[in-house]
C-alpha cells in the first residue's frame, strides 16, 4: 500500500524508550544532546522577533518563486556584513535547509541516481535522499588529530550515476571546516567531472578556532556549479521561523540554467510564507544577539570540556566550529553500554553511531547546553569513565 520511500523501521529504539520512561516518571535528566536554541535557556529575543513580525506591513499575497526582493536583499546584506558580495539573482529562498536539499535533489537527480555525502555527518541525509528516490553514497572523513576529506575514497565513490557531492562546512558533528587546499582540490575535481557541489554552511557563523587556512564558505567560488545553503535556524538561532536560502555559485551560464530550473521547482511549491519573508530584515538583526550568545556559550563549554577531561580516560576530539563535540571513550566496553551507563547517571548524550562515526567508542554532545547542566554532565561522565576504565 505504501511507497518504498518509507521503508524504514518505525519502532522506537531502546535508548529513546528508556529516556521517555525516565521523563514520564519525572526523573530530572542532564540533557547534553539538545541542539534546539529555543530550549536551552538563552536570553531569547522574543520582543525583537515580535516587532519584526509586527513591522512586516501589508501581508497581501504576491508570491515570487525565488523569494520576495526585500527578503533576498536582507540575505544579501547578511553576506555583505561578512565581506562577501552576492548578487541578488543568485539568492533563492526556501522554507528550510532540508527543503533546499529536496529541491536540489529534484534539480540534479533522476530516480536511482546517487549523491555523495560525508561520513560521519547528519543522519538526515538518508531520509532526504530516499524521499526523492535518490541513493546516497558516503565518502570518508578521516581523523588524525584533525578531520580531513579522504580524497582517494571520494574519488573511488564517484560512479556514472553520481550527480552531486555534498560537503557540510563546518561538518556536524566533527566540527571540521574544509581547509583551503581541500576546497581547491574538491572544486577542481568537481569541475573536471562536471559534478555540482552542495555546500551545507548552516554553521558558517560559529568557528571555534582560528580560521586561517580554512575555507569557511564556497560562496563566490565559481570554478564549478555549487549551491551554498544556510538559514535562520542556525544563522539567527530561529528554527521556528522556517526560512532558509540557497546561493548559486559557478560559471554564469551554468548558474542561469540552474536558476531557471530551480525557479520552476520553487514556483510549484511556493512554500516560504509571506510574514517571515517580510520580517526577515528585522529577524536577521535580532538574530545577531543570538549568534553572540551561542558563540560565547559554545566556546565556553568547549573550554570546560577540554579542562574537565584533560586527565581522563575520555577525551574530546579536535573541533573547529559548529555546535557539537565528539568525546572518545575507552574501548573497555561498547558504545551502547556507555550510553546506558551514563543514562543511569541521569546524563543524556547521543551515540557516535547515529552519525556513522567509526573512530572507536564515542559520544556526541551539544555545546549549546546550558553551562551548569553541561559542567555537571561532563563531570559525571568523567567520574563514570574513570571508574569503569580503572
Amino acid at each position: 500500500m505504501y511507497s518504498n520511500r518509507l521503508s524504514w523501521s518505525f519502532s522506537v529504539n531502546p535508548y529513546s524508550q528508556r529516556i521517555a520512561q525516565l521523563r514520564a516518571d519525572d526523573i530530572p535528566l542532564l540533557d547534553l544532546s539538545s541542539s534546539n536554541p529555543t530550549a536551552v535557556d538563552f536570553d531569547y529575543p522574543h520582543q525583537e522577533i515580535a516587532k519584526a513580525l509586527s513591522d512586516a506591513g501589508d501581508l497581501g499575497y504576491t508570491p515570487d518563486p525565488l523569494g520576495e526582493s526585500k527578503a533576498r536583499q536582507a540575505v544579501q546584506t547578511y553576506y555583505s556584513r561578512r565581506a562577501l558580495h552576492v548578487e541578488i539573482d543568485r539568492i533563492l529562498l526556501t522554507a528550510s535547509t532540508s527543503e533546499a536539499y529536496g529541491y536540489l535533489f529534484k534539480l540534479l537527480c533522476n530516480p536511482g541516481d546517487e549523491v555523495l555525502v560525508p561520513r560521519p555527518s547528519y543522519p538526515l541525509f538518508e531520509y532526504l535522499a530516499s524521499l526523492e528516490s535518490v541513493r546516497i553514497t558516503p565518502y570518508s572523513l578521516r581523523y588524525d588529530g584533525s578531520w580531513h576529506v579522504d580524497f582517494e575514497d571520494l574519488k573511488r565513490r564517484i560512479l556514472p550515476r553520481t550527480r552531486a557531492i555534498v560537503v557540510v562546512n563546518p561538518n556536524n558533528p566533527t566540527g571540521s571546516f574544509l581547509k583551503k587546499t581541500e576546497a581547491d582540490r574538491l572544486l577542481a575535481l568537481a569541475a573536471e567531472l562536471e559534478i555540482p557541489v552542495i555546500a551545507d554552511e548552516v554553521f558558517f557563523d560559529y568557528p571555534l578556532a582560528l580560521t586561517n587556512g580554512m575555507a569557511a564558505t564556497l560562496v563566490n567560488r565559481h570554478e564549478v556549479l555549487s549551491f551554498s545553503l544556510n538559514g535562520l535556524s542556525k544563522a539567527a538561532g530561529m528554527p521556528q521561523m522556517k526560512l532558509g536560502w540557497i546561493v548559486l555559485n559557478g560559471p554564469p551560464e551554468e548558474r542561469e540554467r540552474a536558476r531557471q530550473r530551480l525557479e520552476l521547482i520553487l514556483d510549484t511549491y511556493l512554500s516560504v510564507n509571506t510574514p517571515v519573508q517580510r520580517a526577515l530584515p528585522g529577524l536577521l538583526v535580532a538574530g545577531e544577539s543570538m549568534q553572540t550568545q551561542i558563540a560565547k556559550r559554545t566556546s565556553r563549554n568547549l573550554a570546560v570540556l577540554v579542562d574537565l577531561l584533560c586527565d581522563s580516560a575520555a577525551h574530546p576530539l579536535h573541533t573547529e566550529g559548529g555546535w557539537s563535540a565528539i568525546v572518545r571513550l575507552p574501548g573497555t566496553q561498547d558504545e551502547e553500554k556507555w550510553l546506558f551507563d551514563l543514562l543511569e547517571q541521569r546524563v543524556v548524550t547521543q551515540p557516535g553511531y547515529f552519525f556513522d562515526l567509526d573512530c572507536g567508542e564515542s559520544l556526541v554532545i551539544s555545546l549549546i547546553t546550558p553551562p551548569k547542566i553541561f559542567h555537571e554532565g561532563i563531570y559525571r561522565m568523567k567520574n563514570l569513565v574513570d571508574r569503569v576504565a580503572g
